[in-house]
């Protein structure tokens, strides 16, 4: 079963692709001639009959590096997520001390892209022959919040403005069946966390992973799930190198006198067990 999960790992992140290059749309929120250049493309393409009949855009080759990869640093066109190896492992690594400690509690992750690390906590439960926990995804499955002026942290955040962080619900839940993992014991709740966080219907959990980018996102998936997180449970931040995530971590262990060490993963994410 070892071999499925390690096996598991490199489909999800398109890892056995490394040795190819690929066409990859280009990112028009970044600055720099080829977001100008995409953005005229993009109205240029608007115009013709093609595009009407199925979505162009201007997109540029790159060469995968299996280092870049290993470590969720790339954008992958095709693979169920962008979090790398490193990061696969640690949801591995967690969930292997729940199970030997016999930790109560589901899983859940708020903020999903395509689904692939939530893929991979079913995965693991399937191949260690767990079915009495539950893997609850959360998201808004249209992208993320604008900025609220109530965080200030997040003042001038865009990730709102890139459309390939929108992935439908559909597309998601497809990506399970993909994996013969779409069953009961996995389950959304779609909306903005505020909404659907503190009246979600999650008794314990085990597991908690954070991948909201911004303040307000970690924040309010923060204040109504921690407290539901058992003594034993792990807490893994996606996002950490992003100022406006950990600043919003930082100041929930300062209010609640969190004192749990925090450890790296890869240089961006991070963990830590609740004491």
């Amino acid at each position: 079963m070892q071999l499925y999960v390690d096996l598991l790992k490199k489909v999800l992140t398109d890892y056995n692709r490394v040795e190819w290059s690929e066409y990859r749309p280009v990112n028009r929120n970044n600055p720099g001639w080829k977001a100008w250049l995409a953005m005229l493309a993009d109205r240029a393409l608007r115009k013709t009959t093609e595009h009407r009949r199925r979505p162009l855009a201007l997109c540029e080759k790159v060469t995968f590096d299996p280092a870049i990869r290993a470590i969720g640093r790339d954008w992958p066109t095709h693979a169920e997520t962008m979090i790398g190896l490193r990061r696969l492992d640690n949801i591995e690594l967690c969930i292997d001390s729940i199970l030997r400690d016999s930790i109560p509690g589901d899983f859940i992750e708020t903020g999903v892209w395509r689904g692939g690390a939530a893929i991979f906590m079913r995965g693991v439960l399937a191949a260690r022959g767990i079915d009495d926990r539950t893997v609850w995804l959360a998201d808004s499955f249209a992208g993320l919040p604008p900025p609220d002026a109530s965080y200030p942290a997040d003042a001038g955040d865009r990730h709102h403005t890139i459309a390939e962080l929108a992935i439908a619900l559909d597309v998601v839940q497809r990506n399970f069946a993909r994996y013969g993992l779409l069953d009961e014991q996995v389950k959304f709740l779609k909306g903005w966390f505020k909404d659907t966080l503190p009246a979600a219907p999650i008794e314990r959990l085990a597991l908690l992973r954070l991948d909201g980018d911004m303040y307000q996102s970690t924040m309010d998936a923060l204040v109504p799930l921690y407290p539901k997180l058992s003594r034993g449970g792990y807490v893994i931040v996606d996002d950490w190198m992003l100022e406006p995530c950990r600043r919003a971590v930082e100041d929930y262990r300062r209010q609640h006198a969190i004192e749990d060490t925090i450890l790296d993963i890869d240089g961006w994410g991070v963990y830590w067990r609740k004491s």
